[in-house]
């Protein structure tokens, strides 16, 4: 039987002092949806730049080419279709029960593959019933990032391999489980401090269970590989209501901010884990990740004041949820906005989408409210109208929520990192560019990329600049802002 824990205490983090602003790039770069400006161009914020290493330049090269070839690797598992949980048999006896006593940690992985859940690494094979994911009834007080469990399950390449359940606070301020995974890599951290801590924040796996990043192959598992290489640990959560109970608040950065958080918590609260609580922090994500990352950075602040947070990188930013929804209706990307809408609705029920729909709405909800992300396939060039009898996203109860899930109110005190596609046909590029324009009108540090390609393409060409701005973050290296 694999190892499981459940637990119902949890260990406060040590405050640690914010690190010195660090950087990149020379110059600020082109703005390609920008109109032409005549005269001189203003200089950038700061002049001083490190002496170049070609060392570092050599690591980079590295950690570019691992991103590349993991990258071909893995991009059959981009069109996986995780078929119904129902089509495999529960394993017996996955873990602990709460009120039992709970196995003593161990740090070594399970010796057979047989005694974990078989989770999918090929396209189109069952996604297994897995009781971890069901949380005690009634859930354990807890503060957040206290574990509820956990389990060591086989290593993934480089790294250590934990599935936990800790605690959450969503959108409406409710205590919730939320399960996630923590990698921590065999390579050793030279540099000062304890071990950092990346928590990434994964872009669209769906709205149902069995698409937890957890539970079946991770798409962006060949862009957290270099992050292993590096030394740094990775953690990686499900979000709410992906893998537990309850619907999927997908792109409600209200709830996802805290999630990608708690999770950096929970790595810290696992003593198997050996992570120190106090080492640099910083968050990831593209697409829905992108804004997972970005309003972590924005809510850390006053929920986690006690994170030593280095930085932030997010890519493909949803930062206005309505200028996203009107670049969605009737376009290629529809199916997004549908899940935007399941997702809101989760977050705040009051919103009540259902009497909002017409037959077919309603037939198409409940047909997706379990769906993975292929199922947005077949709702390219539709729109909102063929769903619905009024269209919520204009009603002032929805306005209202969607205001208060708009990034650029709180700009995080860091350095950030922003890159977005010029082709993006899934996230405006006006909106995410106007992001960037609020944080730097606010005075926050920001780096800025354009890059010719679309939604996917931009994922893959960005990879190679996050992972050089999280090393430079982590090392305290300079840092040069594009505002």
């Amino acid at each position: 039987m694999p190892l499981v824990n459940d637990s119902h205490a949890s260990s406060a983090p040590s405050p640690s002092p914010a690190e010195p602003s660090g950087v990149p790039p020379a110059g600020p770069p082109a703005d390609p949806l920008a109109p032409p400006v005549s005269g001189p161009p203003a200089a950038p914020n700061r002049v001083s730049f490190a002496a170049p290493d070609p060392g570092r330049r050599r690591a980079r090269l590295r950690w570019a080419a691992v991103v590349a070839a993991l990258t071909v690797l893995a991009l059959p598992a981009v069109a996986a279709v995780p078929a119904s949980a129902d089509e495999s048999p529960a394993p017996a006896d996955l873990f602990a029960q709460a009120d039992q006593p709970a196995p003593a940690p161990s740090t070594t992985s399970p010796s057979s593959p047989s005694d974990v859940p078989d989770v999918p690494v090929i396209p189109n094979r069952a996604v297994p019933l897995d009781d971890f994911y069901t949380p005690p009834t009634p859930l354990p007080d807890g503060a957040d990032g206290a574990i509820v469990r956990w389990r060591e399950e086989p290593r993934q390449l480089t790294a250590r391999n934990y599935l936990v359940m800790y605690h959450s606070t969503n959108a409406t301020g409710q205590d919730i489980p939320v399960t996630g995974r923590v990698l921590v890599p065999t390579t050793p951290w030279r540099g000062e401090g304890p071990r950092p801590i990346v928590s990434v924040a994964s872009g669209t796996r769906g709205v149902g269970d069995t698409c937890a990043p957890s539970r079946w192959l991770d798409y962006e598992r060949p862009f957290i590989e270099p992050m292993l290489l590096a030394g740094w640990a990775v953690v990686v959560t499900d979000y709410e209501g992906l893998g537990t109970p309850g619907g999927h608040t997908y792109v409600v950065g209200q709830s996802e901010g805290r999630t990608v958080i708690d999770m950096v918590r929970a790595a810290t609260n696992l003593e198997a884990a050996g992570l120190e609580a106090g080492g640099k922090v910083a968050f990831s994500g593209y697409s829905q990740g992108g804004g997972g990352a970005m309003w972590a950075g924005e809510l850390q602040p006053e929920y986690a004041p006690e994170l030593d947070l280095v930085g932030v990188a997010a890519g493909g930013v949803p930062a206005d949820l309505t200028e996203v929804a009107d670049g969605l209706d009737g376009k290629v990307g529809f199916g997004f906005l549908l899940f935007a809408a399941y997702g809101l609705d989760a977050a705040y029920p009051e919103l009540d989408l259902e009497s909002y729909l017409n037959e077919r709405g309603r037939e198409t909800y409940e047909r997706e409210k379990d769906a993975c992300v292929e199922a947005t396939l077949p709702h390219a060039f539709q729109d909102i109208g063929m769903f619905t009898t009024t269209n919520p996203l204009r009603s002032p109860q929805w306005q209202a929520r969607l205001d208060e899930n708009r990034l650029g109110a709180n700009p995080p005190d860091v350095p950030i990192r922003l890159f977005h596609g010029t082709l993006d046909e899934i996230v405006a590029p006006g909106q995410a560019r106007a992001l960037r324009d609020e944080y730097c009108a606010a005075g926050a540090e920001v780096q800025w990329e354009w890059h010719l390609g679309e939604h996917v393409s931009t994922m893959v060409t960005g990879a190679p600049g996050v992972i050089a701005f999280l090393d430079r973050r982590f090392e305290d290296r300079p840092f040069l802002g594009h505002c």
